[in-house]
């Protein structure tokens, strides 16, 4: 039941519960209830709830809500902008108070593939680059929340269409089919993408990057795909390096197996269907620290790339 708001009293007799503030916020920032649910980490039906809650609390409508999604009524505009300001002065203010960060300290939330596989064995030139500083690395495939400062950035991948918010490109590697010598052996290499779609492929949770793999190379998979899940890339590469299969790899990720000749990689592609990016709180890119962290990982990631003669960084 909603309740009306106290003319007098406390500041915090007359503030709106908070929650529900975030959550329109959230809302108002992402443009989505979904995007809003997953950028604070609830349902979408609890964030939509949150909203509705708000709205009778402050005895207004704040989102206009239709088949195309909420859109912001002018209420709603003049209470985001308050809420915006205020959100980014508590966050300001939050960074230059934290002792973690006066000390030095970058969290570092980032795919289990590219980190244990590209970014871990970089530690000690990411380290030389900022000196004084300690770096804490999580191999994790979730968005961190910022408002409990979780991490300090998240580098994520995915299509970029549904890229978080506030996501700032970093490369868009090739992707491409690798076995095991081992494995072709014993089954051959397939002589067509045909072929190569009733093979035992490693899938990374779900079989759908293999099905839009494929269907970017030529090929539309009119049967069901076979193979393993696993939980993310670099278990994929192990299972392929093991000859169970075959699996999708970049040169960011299995460039050293490449190398030794424990992975082929098969086929002269050049598809390209997802890319890495770098996620934090917009104000916080103009921090020091971060700047320089972004500006090392932009340029190593690139020099990884040019090893590669078909690679042509995006």
């Amino acid at each position: 039941m909603a309740t009306d708001p106290p003319a007098t009293g406390t500041l915090k007799a007359r503030l709106p519960p908070l929650l529900l503030v975030r959550a329109f916020e959230a809302v108002g920032r992402t443009g989505s209830m979904r995007r809003a649910a997953a950028d604070i980490g609830v349902s979408h039906t609890v964030v939509s709830r949150h909203v509705r809650s708000l709205e009778e609390w402050l005895g207004t409508k704040l989102l206009e809500r239709g088949p195309r999604g909420a859109a912001l009524t002018p209420d709603g505009r003049q209470f985001l902008g308050s809420v915006s300001t205020a959100f980014d002065l508590i966050a300001r203010s939050a960074l230059e108070l934290r002792p973690q960060l006066r000390r030095g300290l970058l969290r570092v939330w980032c795919m289990p593939g590219l980190a244990a596989r590209w970014l871990a064995p970089r530690l000690s030139g990411l380290e030389e680059s900022l000196p004084g500083v300690d770096i804490v690395l999580r191999a994790i495939d979730e968005l961190p929340d910022f408002s409990r400062f979780e991490a300090d950035v998240m580098i994520g991948f995915g299509d970029p269409a549904i890229w978080p918010p506030g996501s700032v490109a970093l490369i868009e590697p090739r992707m491409f089919p690798v076995a095991s010598p081992r494995w072709l052996q014993t089954h051959g290499a397939p002589p067509d993408l045909a072929a190569l779609a009733l093979c035992p492929l490693i899938h990374e949770e779900s079989r759908e990057q293999w099905r839009h793999w494929l269907t970017r190379a030529g090929h539309e998979p009119r049967q069901a795909l076979t193979g393993p899940r696993l939980w993310n890339a670099s278990l994929c590469l192990e299972a392929a390096v093991a000859g169970q299969g075959i699996a999708l790899a970049t040169r960011l990720n299995a460039a050293a197996e490449i190398t030794e000749g424990k992975l082929v990689e098969l086929f002269a592609t050049d598809i390209r269907i997802g890319g890495y990016y770098l996620l934090a709180p917009p104000e916080r890119w103009r921090d020091p620290l971060l700047a320089r962290f972004r500006s090392w990982i932009e340029t190593n990631a690139a020099a990884s790339l040019k090893e590669d003669g078909r690679e042509a960084p995006r």
